[in-house]
């Protein structure tokens, strides 16, 4: 595609969250009449069109707004495989933030080379984010997605080396910014310039950089040999219970818990319930014991309206077969010996 002077358009491909940053980085490039193609990532941890945090708000909104094209890649076992075995390590709980920006970077540059465009950008902000935004990891990042010189960050750009399509002409660097720390005054400035209205407020970032869940998660990988889907949608819900090395339970917390666990129930997997009386579902995952079940049982009692009663009556389903069990709610001290905070 050719601009009225007979010169080429520049081509952009753009990692694209629906975040503030990310919509900035687009638009400065807009403002160049640079065509972009963004590409908005999903996994399996918090990062999808229906969450608003800074790594799955909706795409759709500034991309009609401002005219740019989204693309939608989900990273599916690429994802869960770096999760498992990071090479750059991890930040305060199960966040591999390094590797993640990798790998997304190496899907933008394959994206990048099919459709021959020129370059890719981000909406990074040297200084911004204290693992994956400071400059020798920026470097890195460059250096291992295979980008050197063709990945600009237009919010910090008058920061940075300048990169080829810079120099070749293709982007004029003097309309670049450059932002660095964790202020956004000059973001929100640009924001109100652009028009641009519609975003979220800044979040933590994906289920990765959440405590509760990541310790889920790290119970999950040292006991299972490959990690599933089905495994990692349920660390979603309700509260989790190690009983045993090949057994847990997950009991809901409220209606929308019950919903997701039988939503994400298997064959394989025992449920509990009280039934006639407020009860949360629980699913008992691995060794189905007597010994697990009554453990099980006794945990789903605890949590029905049931609790303060001496005996309570749970009912077990597995495998098109049901059975009664009378036990005592579980006491808070048995609880915390299994739960897994």
């Amino acid at each position: 595609m050719y601009n009225k002077d007979n010169k080429k358009r520049a081509h952009a491909i753009a990692l694209f969250s629906g975040g503030l940053d990310s919509a900035l980085a687009v638009l400065l490039m807009l403002r160049q009449n640079i065509e972009v193609t963004a590409l908005t990532f999903m996994t399996h941890f918090g990062c999808d069109l229906g969450d608003r945090s800074s790594c799955g708000s909706n795409p759709y909104p500034a991309a009609e707004k401002f005219g740019f094209n989204v693309k939608l890649m989900h990273l599916g076992q690429k994802f869960v495989d770096i999760v498992v075995n990071p090479k750059y390590g991890r930040g305060k709980n199960m966040n591999m933030c390094v590797d993640c920006r990798i790998l997304m970077l190496r899907e933008a540059r394959d994206l990048m080379e099919m459709i021959n465009a020129d370059f890719v950008i981000t909406g990074e902000v040297v200084g911004q984010r204290p693992m994956s935004q400071v400059r020798h990891r920026m470097n890195l990042v460059e250096k291992e997605s295979n980008l050197r010189g063709k990945l600009l960050r237009p919010l910090s750009a008058k920061l940075l080396p300048p990169t080829e399509p810079e120099l070749s002409g293709l982007v004029n660097r003097e309309l670049l910014e450059g932002i660095q720390g964790r202020s956004r005054k000059r973001q929100l400035e640009l924001a109100k310039e652009f028009g641009l209205e519609d975003y979220p407020s800044p979040a933590s970032g994906c289920l990765l950089t959440d405590k509760g869940y990541s310790n889920r998660l790290r119970d999950l990988i040292s006991h299972s040999q490959r990690l599933t889907f089905d495994d990692l949608n349920l660390l979603r819900a309700g509260r989790h219970f190690r009983l045993d090395e090949q057994t847990k339970i997950i009991v809901g917390r409220n209606e929308a818990d019950n919903n997701a666990i039988l939503a994400q129930k298997q064959e394989y997997h025992g449920m509990l319930e009280a039934l006639d009386i407020g009860s949360p579902i629980t699913l008992l995952i691995g060794n189905q014991t007597e010994e697990n079940i009554y453990k099980a049982a006794a945990i789903t009692a605890r949590y029905s309206s049931a609790r303060e009663m001496p005996n309570v009556c749970v009912t077990y389903f597995y495998n098109g077969t049901q059975k009664e069990y009378h036990v005592a709610p579980a006491a808070d001290e048995e609880i915390q010996q299994y739960r897994i905070q």
